[in-house]
């Protein structure tokens, strides 16, 4: 499953040039005196992706990173991970370390889309998930990635919706095998995009989560589509709450920062982070507005969602 890219363009201003290590000290001589606030972490592990602060952080997804960190944030998001040269991974990872931050989901290359769907139970496309499996276990070692991304892709109409059901669980107990001796765990998303898509409420991936039985394999709730496909959400997060490893954020309508659409996020988050959650927040939107003051409005959307307690 081809996966939404979201590349803003925007400058954000006010990022200092003393945050972290003095390491950085030498690569940051353009970078404003950062404010109070831009030195605050969050309640929540949010996490940005490339493309969000391009403008301000360069075009380089390093500097971006070194940005990112300077606004509070701890973690990024990727879904492009393999994709990108070994060198380049072997760099971010790195950057990550030396800021302590964590990493974020990557999606497995071609696990489970409109072109090789889990659901038909076909061979030929078992071994194109496996394979994906097995690369993003050498991705994650250079990039200390938890989480992998898995789309278990298209309904197969001619068979039965149990039976397609059986097909999914049958792929990803073979995925988990590949992946749980490596501490990985792939993370199942329902998504909204359109009506092809076989995986599309929590409750869905929650019977199969169960029925995979395997700690590799839980739900990434991602919060905008959840929105759109079953509403109720703390609600079904709290049903789904033992098979929930990774959640991502987008308003509604429009998928861009939270306080821009009707989900009350502040509520949410609250929600979230009184259950203990440690893990990561992936920004999976866009920015509501162009430039400087777009890149600003989603910190301060984040600034004012996180103050929840």
């Amino acid at each position: 499953m081809q996966r939404r890219k979201f590349l803003q363009n925007g400058v954000l201003a006010g990022a200092s040039a003393m945050v972290g290590s003095s390491v950085w000290a030498g690569n940051q001589a353009g970078r404003a005196t950062k404010s109070n606030t831009a030195e605050k972490t969050f309640n929540l592990n949010y996490a940005p992706h490339d493309g969000m602060f391009k403008n301000n952080g360069g075009s380089d997804f390093i500097d971006q990173i070194k940005f990112m960190y300077d606004q509070g944030f701890r973690a990024i998001e990727d879904n492009g991970m393999t994709g990108r040269s070994t060198d380049q991974q072997t760099k971010i990872g790195e950057t990550l370390a030396k800021l302590g931050m964590m990493m974020g989901v990557f999606v497995v290359p071609k696990g489970g889309n409109g072109a090789n769907t889990l659901t038909a139970g076909k061979q030929e496309y078992l071994d194109i998930f496996l394979k994906g499996c097995r690369t993003s276990v050498e991705v994650a070692k250079r990039v200390n990635a938890k989480w992998v991304t898995v789309v278990p892709g298209d309904f197969e109409r001619h068979l039965p919706l149990g039976i397609q059901t059986g097909n999914v669980i049958d792929a990803l107990k073979r995925g988990a095998e590949i992946l749980e001796p490596h501490g990985i765990v792939m993370v199942l998303e329902p998504l909204s995009d359109t009506p092809d898509l076989f995986l599309r409420t929590s409750s869905q991936t929650y019977e199969i989560c169960r029925g995979v039985n395997s700690p590799s394999c839980k739900i990434l709730y991602d919060i905008y589509h959840m929105q759109k496909n079953e509403g109720n959400l703390i609600k079904h997060i709290e049903l789904a709450w033992n098979e929930i490893a990774y959640f991502q954020i987008g308003d509604n309508p429009g998928r861009n920062e939270p306080t821009t659409g009707e989900i009350n996020y502040k509520n949410i988050f609250k929600y979230i982070h009184s259950r203990g959650y440690k893990g990561v927040m992936g920004m999976e939107h866009g920015n509501s507005k162009p430039g400087k003051d777009g890149e600003m409005t989603v910190i301060k959307a984040y600034r004012e969602s996180d103050s929840f307690l």
